[in-house]
């Protein structure tokens, strides 16, 4: 069997997890479930091993993340510098760095009540 080298998305691990979870409870053995999970998504069985390690550590089913998409903005160039340093400081992506500080802004006006309103920079 050939086997896929390549590294699963964050998608890809919750689904095998959960997966494995379900397999470990069906197959009633472990190396039956490695045997099954390896046979379902291309795995090598020491692959197989890791995920049905996994699976039994969380004990539970596992959130599946939702997937990313890319998202293009215009900000000022001053702006785009702080993100970057303030990334860099974090040791964190861009992407890793700006999708935290959105989703504190925007769980922060949900739970605080802020009613939005209408600024300079809406456009009707």
């Amino acid at each position: 069997m050939i086997c896929d080298m390549s590294r699963a998305s964050s998608i890809e691990r919750a689904h095998r997890i959960n997966a494995a979870l379900g397999l470990i409870r069906a197959e009633g053995s472990i190396a039956g479930a490695a045997r099954v999970l390896s046979r379902q998504y291309g795995l090598s069985r020491s692959q197989a091993y890791r995920y049905l390690r996994e699976a039994k550590r969380a004990g539970k089913e596992v959130r599946v993340p939702d997937a990313k998409m890319a998202f293009t903005v215009k900000l000022s160039e001053e702006l785009i510098n702080e993100v970057r340093r303030g990334a860099q400081a974090r040791g964190e992506s861009i992407s890793e760095f700006v999708s935290r500080a959105l989703e504190a802004f925007v769980h922060r006006g949900r739970e605080g009540g802020h009613k939005r309103g209408k600024s300079s920079t809406d456009r009707t």
